[in-house]
């Protein structure tokens, strides 16, 4: 589905109900955070934290959502925001453990749970037909910010080199400002979809603190050595594709045989 920018005045939209299911998930993060901040005593650091994300979230979503004139949500989109739900939770936990170590099963079964169900938002826009750009930036988005905040919770222990795992796709978005050719659409790639998945089980793996600290280590270590061949084949691709002139307008390109 193409996002419509054109504007016809006679053409009335109405956005309250995809807007209302925005405010369902906005309060299902805050009912979140007063269960959690109910059984563990959260401190003000974790409120503050969690309120932040649950605020941000509605109103990028809101946005977005209004700007792309989506006749409805659809399941999908809602299973994504349940995950974001859930990132929000885990957001509030990380942020209160520079007071107090959170209850790490807490913690891990949040996440656990948010990296299960990153594989059915997907499967579900496929088989309802609702498949949209905006749910895939959408389900990337909430995959992309809790790899950041697993990142910042597992580099509490070892050492802020932990940090390139959650910010690495923030710098190739800040570098793409700066070289547009990074914003080429890149092919679909099944190896670069496995590196992605493999980031939140095995920084959950070493956040779960069930192995020596330094088996933890090297678990963190494989997950950015497979990040960084995933992005760095993706650069290259883009690079490369930026290197080839385009063909003049009207010309039919020159099968070659390889």
């Amino acid at each position: 589905m193409a996002l419509n920018n054109t504007y016809d005045p006679y053409d009335v939209y109405d956005a309250r109900p995809v807007q209302q299911e925005t405010a369902v998930g906005a309060g299902a993060m805050l009912l979140l955070l007063v269960l959690l901040g109910t059984a563990i005593g959260m401190g003000t650091a974790g409120w503050l934290t969690g309120l932040a994300f649950a605020f941000a979230s509605w109103a990028v979503l809101s946005r977005a959502l209004h700007r792309s004139r989506l006749p409805s949500f659809g399941p999908a989109n809602r299973v994504t925001l349940g995950r974001a739900a859930l990132v929000g939770g885990v957001t509030a936990l990380v942020a209160d453990s520079f007071r107090s170590a959170p209850p790490v099963s807490l913690l891990v079964g949040l996440t656990a749970v948010a990296l299960i169900l990153d594989g059915v938002d997907g499967r579900v826009a496929r088989r309802t037909g609702t498949s949209t750009p905006l749910g895939a930036r959408f389900d990337m988005e909430v995959d992309a910010f809790l790899i950041l905040v697993l990142s910042v919770y597992v580099a509490m222990d070892l050492g802020p080199w932990v940090l390139l795992i959650g910010g690495m796709r923030y710098v190739f978005l800040a570098a793409a400002r700066v070289w547009p050719w990074l914003t080429a659409p890149l092919p679909p790639s099944t190896a670069r979809k496995t590196v992605a998945a493999l980031q939140g089980v095995l920084l959950l793996l070493a956040g779960a603190d069930l192995l020596p600290r330094l088996a933890n280590a090297g678990v963190v270590a494989v997950a950015l050595g497979l990040l960084v061949w995933s992005f760095g084949r993706d650069v290259r691709w883009l690079w490369r594709r930026s290197r080839v002139p385009a063909a003049p307008a009207g010309t039919v390109p020159e099968l070659v045989a390889r």
